[in-house]
Formats: C-alpha cells, sequence, structure tokens
C-alpha cells in the first residue's frame, strides 16, 4: 500500500466563513484583515476558493484576500438545477457589497471562468474596479446563430434525463494521485491539498466531488462572443492578461482570437505570457504567477498596497 501523500501546509493562515448571498450561503475563505484593499480572488470550473492558497502564499504578505466558492462549488450551496453565467455577475454584485464600504474600488484576480466573470462584471460595472486580473480567463470561441436549435434540444434532453452522480474516489489520496497524472506539474502536496477542497465525504464511504453535478449539464444559450467583447470595450480599469504557453486552452484565443484583438476590445489590456506552465498555473507555479501580479500591481496601486514582495 502507498503512504499517503502529504498535503500543502499553507504558510498564510485560512479563515472560513459563511455568507448569505441572493438565496444561497456561499463559503468563503479569506486571508488576511479584509480592510478595503481586500483583493477578490474567483476561482476556474469545478474548482473552488481555497486553492488559492498556493497564489496567496506567493504574494504579499500585507495583501488580503476573499475568496468565495462560488455557487454550486465547494463548500457553497447548490443551486439544484441548470446555472446561469449572469448570476455569478449579481452575485459578484452581492460579494463587492459585503466586502467594500459605499462607493470604494474592488481588485479582483480571476481564474479561467473566474476571469471570464471578472472582465465581464468590470465592464459592465466600470466604476467598480481598481483594476482586474485575468488568468486565462479569455472567453470562449464563437458560435453560430444556426446551432441554437441542436444546442436547446441537447439542453432539453439533458435536463430531462437530470445529472450524472457525483463522482466518487474512496479517498482523497486516490484523487490527488490522479490529479498528479493529468497535470504532470502539479506537485504531491499541492494535489493532496486539492483533492481536499474539492471533496465532501459520500454517503457510502470514500469520498465525492463537492461540486453541483448540474454544472456538467450544456448551457442551452449559446456562448455569443460578440456580446462579450462589447461588454469589454467598457472596461476603464488597468488590467492585466496572464497567459501560460503549455494551455490546453490557449489554442481557443489563438484560433478565434488572438491576443491583438483583445487589446482593442480593452484598451487599458496588459499581456504577461509565462513559459513551461499550464492552464493551471496558480497551482502548478504560484510564484512565477505571483510575479507579474506584484509588478502590475506596483505600477496601478498607491504606495500602501505596492509592497515589496513577501516576508521570510
Amino acid at each position: 500500500m502507498k503512504e499517503p501523500i502529504e498535503p500543502y501546509q499553507p504558510r498564510r493562515a485560512p479563515h472560513r466563513e459563511m455568507l448569505d448571498v441572493r438565496g444561497l450561503r456561499l463559503q468563503v475563505t479569506r486571508w488576511g484583515s479584509g480592510d478595503s484593499n481586500c483583493i477578490l480572488l474567483l476561482h476556474g470550473f469545478q474548482d473552488s476558493g481555497a486553492t488559492f492558497q498556493f497564489l496567496v502564499d506567493s504574494l504579499p504578505d500585507d495583501w488580503s484576500f476573499i475568496a468565495p466558492d462560488l455557487r454550486g462549488f465547494g463548500g457553497s450551496d447548490d443551486q439544484g438545477h441548470s446555472y446561469w453565467f449572469p448570476d455569478y455577475l449579481a452575485d459578484v454584485d452581492a460579494l463587492l457589497a459585503y466586502c467594500l464600504p459605499a462607493g470604494a474600488q474592488g481588485r479582483v484576480i480571476g481564474h479561467s471562468m473566474g476571469g471570464n466573470i471578472a472582465l465581464l462584471h468590470a465592464g459592465v460595472r466600470p466604476e467598480r474596479w481598481r483594476w482586474v486580473v485575468s488568468l486565462e480567463g479569455f472567453g470562449l470561441p464563437r458560435t453560430r446563430p444556426f446551432d441554437a436549435p441542436a444546442r436547446y434540444v441537447q439542453w432539453l434532453n439533458a435536463v430531462q434525463a437530470g445529472p450524472k452522480p457525483r463522482s466518487r474516489y474512496p479517498d482523497v489520496d486516490t484523487l490527488a494521485r490522479k490529479l498528479m497524472e493529468r497535470n504532470k506539474l502539479l506537485a504531491a502536496g499541492r494535489a493532496a491539498f486539492i483533492a481536499h477542497a474539492w471533496t465532501r465525504p459520500g454517503p457510502d464511504g470514500g469520498v465525492e466531488i463537492a461540486a453541483d453535478p448540474w454544472h456538467r449539464l450544456v448551457n442551452p444559450v449559446l456562448y455569443r462572443r460578440e456580446e462579450a467583447e462589447a461588454c469589454w470595450r467598457q472596461i476603464s480599469a488597468p488590467t492585466l492578461m496572464v497567459l501560460a504557453s503549455g494551455s490546453e486552452y490557449l489554442s481557443r484565443l489563438e484560433r478565434d482570437d488572438d491576443v491583438s484583438s483583445m487589446q482593442k476590445c480593452i484598451s487599458t489590456l496588459e499581456v504577461a505570457r509565462l513559459e513551461g506552465l499550464g492552464h493551471m498555473m496558480h497551482h502548478e507555479d504560484p510564484a512565477a504567477v505571483a510575479a507579474p501580479l506584484i509588478e502590475f500591481v506596483r505600477q496601478h496601486e498607491p504606495v500602501t498596497q505596492a509592497s515589496a514582495g513577501v516576508s521570510p
């Protein structure tokens, strides 16, 4: 029998609480004082706020953060039916009202789906943001209107059948090893930490994935990139896009629209490229991800937020 993997030990202690947000209870993870300079962290699909721990540990100690588990993920309540992307924007509205004094501007770092949420919200509420960072949240490929009938049929059939059961594992260690098989850049300790964050006790022993299985149903509404771009054009806050050279999703951007076309939409956009990392960059090498973030914040924040680096 293999020895269990020892999970990553946080450098900065996380604090968790439950918030009532628009009829659901969302779990949030906090690091730091939670003052008006608090940075909102938005995770990607099937992830949870807790796994920002690695990145938080690589950023300056005087930065404070709040990372929600988005609805139906991690420790937050399940919706129990199909999910709609605009709800995430409304949830961010509610979280900003909770985190910030009236009139204060927010700061946000979003990964993948969370990056897309951040960019859209920064376009529809441009006055609410001091700066925005997107870790490979560059939207989805364009769709064609005549694909709509087949998509609606696909969704109706899926609703009729219901979602598949949650994935189950005999123990957290088994999931951690699977994560390492899928991502060769993922260290064992971080894999074990993620496996704990993504699971809950199963009804018959073992563990099961915490994310609501309704998330896996296809969205009946086609992704309309033109609408996303219209939102992006209204972004006024300094914006950083971080791309990973080894990302399995980077081809979406290169196939549909390159970085220069995004820069035409987002006049404030800066781009940082990380060599040798994949889409889950903040899990793989958080220190490498932290470096361009620290430099970006130094350029766009007052002295009180522009810390030199991580304390020993």
